[in-house]
């Protein structure tokens, strides 16, 4: 066997090696004990987003001063977080206390989703003719009235809707002299 093809070979096993292994990171997102509703909906959205691409997440929750000594209040925020994203991740490592600070691993539930691929553009060049699903069939034209009647007279349309009447709160005299 000739030197030259062993390593070709070799570097296109190589290639296909790493073609197939799919590179999985670890995002990391950080709450408080005491977030508020929009920032934790903002930051368990963004989660879920990256459980779908396939990445594992770690969730930390930060204490500070004597938040510690409430461990139970991160405790409650870690399983509301498992809970919106259950559909998308699944825990990998349960919440432990490390230090300051309380941690959680998710995993993804399935592998990333494909993302589909693109439709091809038809080619310019070749002409195609417009598929139909019924036979085209063409009447005879009647110079004669038609015969038939009308099943009545069209309903009017409804008249217009009167603006809203705009009430104007009393305003309060701002004038007043300061002694």
């Amino acid at each position: 066997m000739d030197y030259g093809k062993y390593k070709y070979e070799e570097a296109q096993r190589a290639k296909e090696s790493r073609r197939k292994s799919s590179n999985v990171s670890i995002k990391e997102m950080k709450y408080r004990p005491k977030i508020g509703t929009g920032d934790f909906d903002t930051k368990t959205r963004k989660i879920a987003e990256f459980l779908s691409e396939g990445h594992k997440v770690k969730v930390t929750i930060m204490f500070r001063g004597r938040e510690l000594q409430h461990p139970e209040l991160g405790m409650k925020i870690l399983t509301h977080v498992a809970d919106e994203v259950a559909g998308e991740g699944k825990i990998e490592a349960a919440p432990k206390i490390d230090g300051r600070n309380m941690i959680m691993v998710l995993a993804p539930e399935k592998k990333a989703k494909v993302k589909p691929p693109r439709a091809e553009t038809p080619d310019p060049d070749v002409a195609t003719e417009p598929e139909t699903t019924e036979p085209q069939t063409t009447e005879p034209e009647t110079t004669e009235p038609s015969t038939t009647t009308d099943s009545g007279p069209t309903p009017e349309p409804a008249p217009p809707a009167p603006p809203p009447q705009a009430t104007e709160a009393p305003v309060a005299d701002t004038t007043t002299a300061l002694a």
